[in-house]
């Protein structure tokens, strides 16, 4: 998405109004945006489901095991 375009259509009108629970820079929410009668804002809950919420754990232990298996990791920060 390009953010400051979506601003601009917001402020000049040419689109209705927007709900935004995630931002280019989080989590940074860009001055414009807050206090527009025209704006929703809220915290990012995409994750908010049981079925994902189950699969993060899931991930978590598999990381762990693989981890004091010393075998490489599903999932790593670089």
């Amino acid at each position: 998405m390009d953010e400051p375009e979506l601003v601009s259509a917001l402020v000049e009108g040419r689109l209705g109004g927007a709900g935004l629970d995630v931002f280019e820079h989080e989590p940074e929410v860009p001055e414009q945006l807050i206090g527009l009668d025209n704006v929703v804002l809220s915290p990012h809950v995409g994750t908010a489901t049981r079925e994902t919420r189950k699969a993060m754990a899931d991930l978590v232990i598999a990381n762990l095991v693989a981890h004091f298996n010393n075998q490489p990791l599903l999932t790593h920060v670089v």
